[in-house]
């Protein structure tokens, strides 16, 4: 039996590679079609799937996006701008403003497409898209349901450390070294940039079961992607370091609000504030058992997640 599932197509679903443009930016995507498109009745519900910080659209967002596509939407996996086949300078920045407007872009894009109903789109985040789709569905209003699993606030984690108790000096020291880099560039040396990720087993294993469970994911085969982003560049830091995901979740209301996470996640408690900022319609789901990254790519705990989100969107858009 296999425990865990990878971001393959079935035969029922039809993947497309398309592109679309935010802020000027090309971006790389695959819009996946519950039928082929020339069986298409009439237009149909639509969901803008983003992918985890780091990620590219050829895993869990892939993976999520087949799947629901498979339950009869229409849905789109994008790479975010400066990282995968997107286009963007320097490679590896990491901009909450730019990452907000690929999805809105992305709602965009799919609003213009004749077999989807621009009445009836949706957003799934995963990890910190899911901070950033609650960021982009607060002042977007073309997006009539918004769901999240193991969502992720990257302001927060950077912060306050994926557990909420880091200490504040780590951040400071980092905004230092932003702030040097920034200074650099203004001399005309390259974008610096830093690993994303410990360079050994052991190392990450030293770090922690969630530091390790995402170096097994992003850095180890099958999963791992020659595409994702294994750094971010320094003058990611402050832009991340003022990001705040969950500012204006309450602007979200009366639209309707899920959120799934694992009931092991160490980031469960960034869902928790989330659901606590936020209005009426929203829904809180636990997956008993799943850690953050297991919601990734687990079956046991992929397949109810799927479920949920196909039971929710097909009620709420």
């Amino acid at each position: 039996m296999n425990t865990t599932i990878q971001a393959d197509v079935s035969a029922q679903v039809t993947k497309k590679d398309v592109s679309f443009l935010s802020n000027k930016l090309k971006l790389a995507a695959h819009l996946y079609l519950p039928a082929p498109i020339d069986s298409i009745t009439g237009p149909l519900p639509a969901i803008v799937v983003g992918h985890p910080g780091t990620a590219v659209k050829e895993q869990t967002a892939g993976l999520y996006a087949s799947l629901l596509a498979e339950k009869g939407f229409v849905t789109l996996a994008f790479d975010a701008a400066y990282q995968g086949e997107s286009e963007g300078l320097p490679r590896g920045l990491e901009d909450p403003a730019q990452r907000v407007e690929d999805i809105k872009a992305a709602v965009s894009f799919m609003s213009t497409l004749a077999f989807v109903n621009p009445e009836r789109i949706g957003v799934l985040g995963i990890c910190a898209s899911g901070g950033y789709g609650i960021a982009a569905a607060a002042t977007d209003t073309r997006v009539k349901a918004i769901a999240t699993v193991s969502a992720a606030d990257i302001g927060r984690q950077f912060r306050n450390g994926g557990d909420g108790t880091q200490d504040i000096s780590i951040i400071k020291n980092m905004l230092n070294y932003a702030a040097a880099a920034r200074t650099a560039e203004a001399k005309g040396e390259a974008p610096a940039s830093f690993p994303i990720f410990p360079e050994t087993e052991e190392q990450a294993k030293a770090l922690g079961q969630h530091v390790y469970e995402g170096w097994q994911y992003y850095c180890t085969t099958p999963y791992a992607h020659p595409r994702s982003a294994k750094t971010f560049t320094w003058s990611s830091v402050d832009r991340i370091a003022g990001f705040d995901a969950l500012r204006f979740v309450q602007m979200i209301a009366p639209r309707p609000l899920l959120m799934i996470v694992g009931s092991e996640a160490v980031t469960k408690w960034i869902t928790d504030e989330a659901m606590a900022g936020a209005q009426d319609s929203k829904e809180l789901c636990i997956i008993e058992g799943a850690t953050h990254v297991d919601l990734y790519y687990k079956k046991a705990f992929v397949t109810p997640a799927v479920d949920k989100l196909a039971s929710f969107f097909s009620t709420k858009l």
